[in-house]
């Protein structure tokens, strides 16, 4: 058999994430869990074949690049500068007092004060993946807690950007200490001194304004073109290797000419391209290669895992972790509270930061190629990201219990007004047609709907779509229809009809049971893309399921047979949204 280690990477790689990642969620755990055990499984540190570890750490990279892509589709420019004033001094407090908790761990493990800093640095940021996949599951992405959120990761990748170009530069700058004169071949001392520092984070964030600028100016008419372009192609297969090629050609370019980290570049990639109409068709086609690339992340930190650690330092590894999941999120919690904002805010942000990950391993590797940072150190940190990523989920299932009780009286005004759905007018709307989903299928619906005055409201997540119905003066709830108290804002239980048009099968049967559970007597029509999915939502409660390619051959076939029965061309019933052929 030939040598192929990438095959055998993802062969194995995700192949015992599927079997461990199943059987996790068949004992009521976190699929996370499975897959990070699936990495300790086929890595290096256990027997059996093993995967290649800085194969599947590529692979994750794609992963995280993608991810942030998807986060920048459904965020805007306005929704980062709504934030600042929290995530810039936030996230930028939080790593001072994180790398302060970690610098006091290394320095009393005997390790030299670069090398501690290096590893309380390495302590301080959260993982994109896990924080983003939280945020999702919960559908926390558009509320006010979210928003924070994702703007304090972005702080959080500049200032780890920064500490890349950083590091080695101060690492030739100054006196070596015991663990550098061991290997002084690692360092190569710049000229020019601490002058040339200055020198040096200039052009750093030089670069990193001039990729923002280029962006903004450029990519905001560029991209949204390209994309129009393409999609009048009418090749699906050719718009999503669009949307692929700009999310990766971005983000590569970004690291590559720009030295900005791939996920800052993915990021405005997609926030840029959410400026087109097509940035929902972008996210509905890139949503595979999400999940299938960011599950081999975790697979990835598995295989990194050396188990030996936890027997050579037990009580480091715990030490390391408290200082991961209790001091940092503590910090973050008291900041949060310190800028006026409520207790659950301040819960949300310290649960998603409650982990580290992607950059705190690019930085342990760096500070053990500088010959800083001892190997211990590494492993550590590694132990303490595995130890902070199964203990993650378990915080989030806390908050969630906590809210339950103490939400509904508590949240403060601003923080209620900005999470909270907007809810619909009730007054006239009994006996209305609830549209869960306004993209290409729902706004056909909804628009045939309004213009035959029946009325309706919708229940969509996509600020843009919303702005331009509270526009229009259509009803929306701005919310996820998978939320029970989104879809009671939609006054659902006096509805006659249900619309559900999203493409996700798993959400719109969670929906469509929902729907049957409040209102018995809803009509509820569903779409669906597969046989398997209309036999589902039927069960779950779906009076009619839709699939469109069938449809589709059965308008076809009409048209045939109207031919065949003399009709004139042209005369056929054309099923909705087609046109009589010319």
């Amino acid at each position: 058999m030939h040598d192929t280690p990438l095959i055998t990477t993802l062969v194995f790689g995700i192949g015992a994430a599927f079997i461990f990642g199943a059987l996790a969620q068949r004992i009521r755990v976190s699929p996370l869990v499975g897959y990070l055990l699936a990495g300790v499984i086929v890595g290096p540190a256990t027997p059996g074949i093993a995967a290649d570890p800085e194969i599947a750490a590529e692979l994750a990279e794609i992963g995280v690049i993608l991810l942030m892509f998807g986060v920048g589709l459904h965020f805007s420019i306005q929704d980062l500068l709504s934030v600042r004033r929290i995530a810039v001094p936030g996230a930028i407090g939080q790593i001072v007092i994180a790398t302060a908790m970690g610098a006091a761990l290394g320095w009393a493990l005997g390790w030299t004060l670069e090398a501690s800093l290096i590893f309380g640095l390495a302590l301080s940021v959260a993982s994109t993946v896990v924080l983003l996949r939280a945020l999702q599951e919960r559908r926390l992405m558009e509320s006010a807690e979210g928003k924070i959120a994702v703007g304090w990761l972005v702080v959080e990748d500049l200032a780890m950007v920064l500490a890349l170009v950083l590091i080695p530069a101060l690492a030739g700058v100054e006196p070596p200490g015991a663990t550098l004169s061991d290997h002084p071949e690692a360092l190569e001392p710049i000229a020019g001194g601490v002058d040339n520092i200055w020198l040096i984070v200039a052009i750093t964030i030089g670069k990193v304004a001039a990729f923002v600028a280029l962006m903004l100016v450029v990519g905001r008419r560029a991209i949204p073109w390209l994309m129009h372009y393409v999609a009048h192609t009418g090749s699906r297969e050719l718009f999503r290797l669009a949307v692929l090629a700009l999310a990766l050609g971005i983000a590569f370019a970004a690291a590559a000419i720009f030295d900005v980290s791939l996920a800052l570049g993915a990021f405005f990639a997609g926030m840029v391209m959410s400026e087109s109409p097509l940035s929902q068709r972008a996210a509905e086609e890139s949503l595979p290669f999400r999940d299938a690339f960011a599950v081999l992340f975790f697979v990835s930190v598995g295989m990194l895992f050396e188990p030996q650690i936890l027997v050579d330092a037990p009580l480091a590894v715990l030490a390391t972790a408290a200082i991961i999941v209790v001091g940092k999120s503590a910090a973050a919690y008291a900041i949060v509270l310190a800028f006026g904002h409520s207790s659950r805010v301040g819960l949300t942000i310290s649960a998603s930061l409650a982990q580290v990950g992607e950059f705190s391993f690019i930085l342990a590797g760096l500070g053990v190629s500088l010959a800083i940072l001892p190997e211990e150190g590494r492993d550590l940190i590694l132990a303490g990201a595995i130890l902070s990523i199964l203990v993650n989920p378990v915080l989030f299932i806390v908050l969630d219990r906590w809210k339950k009780q103490h939400e509904p009286a508590k949240a403060a005004p601003a923080d209620a007004a900005a999470t909270a759905p907007k809810p619909v007018e009730r007054v006239g709307l009994s006996g209305h047609a609830v549209v869960v989903g306004y993209g290409r299928v729902g706004s056909f619906a909804g628009d045939s709907l309004v213009a035959a005055d029946v009325p309706i409201a919708v229940v969509e997540d996509n600020p843009r779509i919303v702005a331009d119905l509270e526009a229009r003066q259509i009803p929306v709830v701005s919310g996820n229809g998978v939320l029970d108290d989104v879809m009671a804002s939609a006054n659902l239980g006096e509805a006659n009809w249900l619309l559900v048009a999203i493409p996700e099968s798993f959400e719109a049967s969670r929906i469509v049971r929902h729907g049957r559970m409040v209102n018995p007597g809803l009509t509820i029509i569903a779409r669906a893309h597969f046989d398997g999915e209309v036999t589902h939502l039927r069960e779950q409660g779906a009076d009619f399921v839709i699939m469109g390619e069938r449809e589709i051959a059965k308008g076809m076939i009409e048209h045939v047979l109207d031919g065949a029965r003399g009709s004139p061309s042209g005369e056929g019933v054309s099923p909705p949204g087609s046109s009589p052929a010319p």
